[in-house]
């Protein structure tokens, strides 16, 4: 299980190497939230996500011998590209298992990392799991999951390292922490960071409408899935169910789930556009959506969102600036 111990571990091994991105703030969103608003900006991130850090945390704690056999993922796009290129930076293959449906994009951007992308399909009911363990048995490679892995709960935890100190800096020591959550890995990770470094402060995970699997298990008091295919607008954290690794996590050190709307998140989107001059994907402004339209649902104070991706198809990404 993870803890804060591998976290500040993973910190270390990912000094010089992963990105400290910036902690954001502008009085317009502030106007629209009425409080003070911070964005963590991992949009900024090497491949465009949070999801370089657990990549690099996990394929780094690996020895070197099994490392150099490689590595298997998979992912509809981001931990995609995060353990793309982790694995060409150590100079080891990767193969990356993407739905046929994932954005272009994603897909493009992952084989031009030097990751080998086995496509299959999702909505026909093919099993992603299944394919990778053919694959694993067969090369002998490692398996890096894009959240219920220990190593990459650790990765993503750096994030909360980096809140903390910057929070400080920025003289914050109370605050709502609203994470972009799907299968729960960021979010377990930045709980685990500020339980240890910040423990003024309430992580709050944030799901799309139709999508709350975290929002209803953590109601429910046990894991349940959301029954939808892992398909549409915020395409990066539509995970069937949380996981098993990180879902005591958010259990114990997490407040409820928050839901937004679509509408919400395009209009989320649009402002950090405007207003933080980032381009935020769908699944990564869930986090602001809820910052700045359910203040109601949120403790008296400032708030910090993760803004946790922006790899969005640039005609996708025009039609929302443009409200089309």
């Amino acid at each position: 299980m993870t803890d804060l111990s591998m976290i500040e571990a993973a910190a270390l091994r990912a000094d010089g190497v992963v990105r400290r991105t910036p902690l954001l703030s502008s009085p317009f969103l502030d106007e629209i939230a009425g409080r003070p608003v911070y964005a963590k900006a991992e949009v900024l991130q090497h491949t465009g996500s949070f999801k370089f850090r657990g990549a690099w945390s996990a394929l780094s704690a690996l020895d070197e011998a099994t490392r150099a056999r490689g590595v298997l993922a998979y992912s509809s796009g981001n931990h995609a590209q995060g353990v793309a290129r982790a694995a060409a930076l150590f100079g080891v293959p990767s193969t990356i298992i993407m739905p046929r449906d994932a954005p272009l994009m994603k897909i493009d951007n992952t084989r031009a990392l030097g990751a080998e992308v086995v496509l299959y399909d999702r909505a026909g009911g093919e099993s992603r799991e299944a394919i990778g363990a053919a694959i694993s048995d067969a090369r002998g490679v490692t398996l890096i999951k894009p959240y219920d892995e220990p190593q990459v709960i650790a990765g993503q935890g750096t994030c909360g390292l980096e809140i903390a100190v910057q929070a400080a800096e920025a003289g914050v020591a109370q605050a709502t922490v609203l994470t972009c959550c799907g299968g729960g890995g960021l979010t377990a990770g930045i709980a685990l960071a500020l339980e240890g470094h910040a423990p003024g402060m309430t992580v709050r995970p944030v799901e799309p409408e139709g999508f709350d699997d975290t929002a209803q298990s953590l109601a429910a008091g046990t894991r349940l899935g959301h029954g939808h295919v892992e398909a549409g607008f915020c395409d990066a954290i539509l995970t069937g169910m949380p996981g098993e690794i990180t879902f005591p996590i958010l259990e114990r050190l997490c407040g409820p789930g928050i839901v937004v709307t679509e509408a919400e998140v395009r209009a989320a989107m649009r402002e950090a556009a405007n207003r933080l001059k980032l381009v935020v994907e769908p699944g990564g402004a869930v986090a602001l959506a809820a910052a700045l339209y359910h203040g109601d649902a949120l403790a008296p104070g400032p708030v910090i969102c993760t803004v946790s991706g922006g790899n969005v198809d640039p005609a996708a990404f025009a039609a929302v600036l443009t409200g089309a």
